[in-house]
């Protein structure tokens, strides 16, 4: 049950037709990665390159690439992680039923590892030099592991149970590096820095290992939004239907047997060196910023080795399959841990944390008539208080029972429910100084920003329009407004040049020009931008330049504004400045000969053909 190793999960993959071997002369640098993107996007196979340029590994990519190949990859431990969740939702259900218990794999009882002396991984030895030196967009800082599984244990008492499994990219060359040195990019709210902190505390070097390939239960065990106190690699056994085995010697961090690599090595308490910049999936570099650097004492690998990664960029890519199957493994779970809350969901297009959309329940007065916003308020703040969602910048929280058919995986309907109802006097709620995720730089700083809650209740106010007033006069410089859903108006201004956490006087002076009873009103949302032809042309786009490029705090403004009490409000439209900033990270965009080189490749009679 479960595959072992990476190899017999391709192999598998290829005998149901799901994986494609390519044998032509492949280059990591640029070209891997973007044949990997085209493939992605076209729901492709998983791919196999079998002659990777200036290395002797092979490489492995697009495994994850559709949610039903996540879906065929762990189908065996679907039945148990259904019952695990059943019984966690309703134990009940497992008493009444009790074969639900016989689902459970064996390891599920021993969920720990399994000790052993020796294995596959440690049959040979290299340098990083030696690995793939994959670089996915053509301002990357360095070569990169993309699909890293990140292992540390805490010095306050080690173990597996203190353990934690991570997937947090790993530069492997580039910048100050050393030949024996690698950069550690763990952001906030990650386990690892737990560790890392317990380390710098008693003076010590962190231990850490990190594991490339191997049994495909421990990536996706990596990624689990897992409860406190349960490992990642038990997880990963339970996932993958047996105990791991890892190598267990005097000195040594555990490793997987069945690995494809290891890198070991330790951090130094204040070790950090300029680490990217890196193409990510929010669909901009992140930049060089100082992270941990990582010194290396050997790099282990089995003969067979294959190196597996993935290539992000504007979202969806490879990761959202990721995304996508959590979500269907631990979704029922949601009420469980936050009560009153019906559903999350972090919006893949809009970069994943920008942008979360939440439904409530408002319960406590049914004898009252529901207009404003209370309990959901409450279950708001629980929202922002829960793991990785505390990163969101924009919480969008509707009550259930105002309409029972609200799809939280339509973000243009759920929105629409929104400015059908939303007050934009009493509805918006900030936390103007709060972290946000290390990857946006619309903040005021790396991992420095401020949030908004927008909570609405009740029956709708208002009726959404989509046709732009025929006598609408805007200042100039303001111009070609467009609209994509009904009751946001795009309107495209001149480029931005105010300072990183300041508001600008143009947006300002444009709400000033119109009062609260002027027919641009009639559009609730106002969104300003640098090219209104592009942001409008699709949903994906209105929401990716919306909430990737804006910092609720500094760039949201209103018609008719005033502060009373602190509390910020408007009379008229809400207004959203989504230009591109003199601070902001740049966006990613390919190098136009490696594209043309790929695109050949997939012409006819070459050996890409037919893949994208």
């Amino acid at each position: 049950m479960g595959y072992r190793n990476l190899k017999s999960c391709l192999d598998d993959l290829e005998k149901h037709g799901q994986l494609k071997r390519i044998d032509a002369e492949i280059d990591p640098y640029l070209e891997m990665g973007l044949i990997q993107r085209l493939v992605y996007q076209n729901g492709g196979p998983a791919l196999l390159f079998n002659n990777v340029k200036n290395s002797k590994f092979r490489m492995a990519g697009n495994i994850f690439g559709t949610l039903d190949r996540t879906r065929f990859i762990f189908r065996d431990a679907l039945p148990v992680i259904e019952a695990m969740v059943n019984a966690k939702l309703n134990p009940a259900s497992v008493i009444k039923k009790t074969s639900n218990i016989f689902k459970l794999p064996k390891g599920a009882y021993n969920l720990l590892p399994k000790s052993v002396s020796t294995g596959a991984v440690m049959e040979n030895t290299c340098s990083l030099s030696d690995l793939p030196q994959l670089v996915s967009w053509p301002m990357e800082g360095g070569a990169f592991i993309t699909l890293p599984l990140v292992y540390s244990e805490s010095p306050n008492g080690g173990g597996y149970k203190n353990s934690n499994l991570g997937m947090y990219r790993v530069q492997i060359s580039g910048n100050e590096y050393e030949t024996d040195e690698c950069g550690l990019h763990y952001q906030i709210h990650r386990g690892i820095g737990i560790h890392h902190t317990d380390a710098k505390r008693i003076g010590e070097k962190l231990r850490v290992n990190v594991f490339i390939g191997g049994a495909p239960s421990m990536s996706l065990a990596a990624v689990m939004p897992l409860p406190e106190g349960m490992p990642e690699i038990s997880f990963a056994g339970v996932l993958g239907g047996h105990r791991i085995p890892f190598i267990k010697r005097s000195g040594m961090l555990p490793m997987p047997a069945e690995s494809d690599f290891v890198i070991s090595g330790t951090i130094e308490p204040d070790a950090v060196k300029p680490e990217g910049p890196f193409g990510d999936h929010i669909g901009y570099y992140s930049l060089t910023h100082n992270f941990p650097v990582m010194k290396v004492d050997k790099v282990y690998h089995r003969n067979d080795a294959i190196f597996p990664f993935t290539s992000v960029g504007r979202p969806p890519q490879e990761d959202t399959s990721f995304g996508d199957f959590i979500h269907e493994l631990t979704g029922d779970l949601i009420p469980d841990v936050l009560p009153g809350i019906k559903a999350v969901h972090a919006v893949d297009v809009a970069g994943v944390h920008p942008l979360l959309l939440a439904i409530g329940t408002e319960r406590y007065t049914p004898y009252e008539k529901q207009t404003e916003p209370k309990e959901i308020l409450t279950q708001a703040n629980a929202v922002l208080g829960q793991g990785q969602l505390s990163l969101a910048k924009y919480l969008f929280i509707a009550n259930q029972y105002d309409d029972e058919s609200l799809d939280i995986h339509s973000p243009e309907k759920f929105l629409t429910h929104m400015l059908e109802r939303v007050d934009w006097r009493r509805d918006l709620h900030f936390q103007t100084a709060v972290t946000i995720d290390t990857l946006d730089y619309s903040g005021h700083g790396l991992n420095k920003g401020s949030k908004v809650v927008v909570a609405a209740t009740g029956e709708k106010v208002r009726e959404l329009t989509s046709d732009i007033p025929e006598n609408l006069n805007m200042p100039n410089g303001f111009e070609k407004p467009r609209v994509t859903m009904n009751g946001v108006l795009v309107v495209q201004a001149p480029k931005c040049t105010s300072e990183r956490g300041e508001q600008d006087v143009v947006i300002s002076d444009f709400c000033k020009s119109f009062e609260a009873d002027n027919p641009i009103n009639e559009f609730p949302l106002i969104i300003i931008v640098d090219d209104s032809e592009f942001t409008s042309a699709n949903i994906d786009n209105l929401l990716w330049v919306t909430f990737t490029r804006s910092n609720p705090a500094s760039d949201i403004y209103g018609i008719a504004s005033y502060t009373h009490c602190k509390h910020f409000g408007c009379e008229g439209s809400l207004v959203i400045d989504a230009r591109v900033k003199p601070h902001h990270a740049p966006a990613l965009d390919m190098d136009p000969d490696v594209e043309k080189r790929v695109m050949e490749m997939g012409a006819k009679g070459q050996p890409l053909h037919g893949l994208f």
